[in-house]
């Protein structure tokens, strides 16, 4: 039974499918990876080589695969530990291994029932609309696809929020006592950040990690907006948030990517170099948390949340005032502000995929 998105019965599933966006673990596989990201997107040429140099500037290797598979190996462990013992399977946005391969696989295996994890933790056409497209172009294109459910966006989770405040709180270890807290997250375009809860999403988790660490003095600030055109995108900056920080006259600042769950390029450059290099420009000590990575309460988290959706009537725990996220999203949520026909997605109230429960 399905109410206002939220699923009460007890489902079966054959397998975990954990969803990312991927990067190039070469040069080889830069221009293929920003082929792919950049696809349909009006990013003048000059734009994508300035990208590419990011890369190059790290051998054309991102973290965020590394990361990704020792976040599956806890995974794993922690399913065969505690339940329910359901083989994991990967599969990436942008570059391998590609989730239309993974999909087939998944067929070829006998899989007829998936849950997918997607690696975003908030709610955005980028983060959870365009995944569940991606889900729904893979299941089309495979012979006897599974049918692919999504896990409920889980900003709010105990187990999320737990884990970045441990995160910060050893960050604030490291820095003088009195240090500014900043978090961060992916900017957006405010035509795509408008038709979704991100923003709200985001606020909510900054404001539940920073009571968490006794903090009630945070600020949010946006970066990664390489390929931004013409729109405006959601603001500040963490440049321009480093440099208020400052202006106050405070003398360092813990800095929290609470929008990813583990390092790709995004962090470690525009935050571990670009966003340092500004700190230490405004005399600002400069301390980095990590992501939440393979923390145990964050692996556990989406443990739990497939034990939710393989149980009758579950309890789904959250903390704040926003309530808990629905197992199934609503007709038109997170679009993506471009014209044009949404597509058909998996995971949504009215699920485009036909193979029946």
């Amino acid at each position: 039974m399905t109410t206002a998105g939220f699923d009460e019965s007890a489902r079966d599933y054959d397998a975990v499918l954990v969803v990312s966006f991927g990067g190039p673990e070469g040069p080889d596989e830069v221009m293929p990876f920003l082929d792919r990201v950049l696809a349909g997107r009006p990013v003048p040429p000059p734009v994508k080589v300035r990208i590419a140099e990011r890369y190059a500037r790290f051998g054309g290797v991102s973290p965020i695969n590394a990361h990704t598979r020792e976040f599956i190996a806890a995974l794993e462990a922690r399913l065969a530990a505690k339940g329910p013992r359901l083989p994991v399977y990967w599969g990436n946005r942008n570059s391998a291994p590609l989730l239309d391969d993974t999909v087939r696989q998944m067929a070829g295996d006998g899989i007829r029932t998936a849950i997918a994890f997607v690696t975003s933790m908030f709610s955005s056409y980028s983060g959870c609309r365009q995944y569940r497209e991606d889900l729904f172009r893979a299941a089309g294109a495979a012979a006897k696809a599974p049918r692919i459910d999504k896990l409920r966006v889980a900003y709010n989770h105990p187990g999320f929020v737990s884990a970045m405040a441990d995160r910060v709180s050893k960050a604030r270890e490291r820095a003088p006592k009195g240090a500014a807290l900043l978090f961060t997250a992916h900017s957006l375009p405010q035509s795509m950040a408008s038709l979704a809860d991100y923003e709200a999403q985001l606020r909510e988790a900054c404001g539940l990690v920073a009571q968490q660490v006794g903090d009630d003095h945070w600020r949010l600030a946006f970066q990664s907006n390489n390929a931004r055109t013409g729109d405006p995108w959601l603001a500040p900056t963490v440049e321009e948030a480093l440099a208020s920080i400052a202006a106050l006259g405070r003398s360092s600042v813990v800095v929290a990517p609470l929008g990813f769950v583990c390092d790709h390029m995004e962090v470690v450059m525009d935050l571990d170099v670009e966003a340092r290099a500004c700190a230490e420009g405004l005399g600002l000590g400069y301390f980095r948390a990590p992501t939440v990575g393979t923390h145990p309460a964050y692996v556990d988290m989406v443990r739990q949340l497939v034990v939710e959706r393989i149980s009758a009537n579950p309890e789904r725990p959250c903390l704040g005032q926003r309530g808990p996220n629905p197992d199934y999203c609503a007709p038109g949520c997170c679009l993506s502000g471009r014209p044009g026909e949404a597509l058909p997605t998996v995971g949504g109230l009215v699920d485009e995929q036909l193979l029946p429960r």
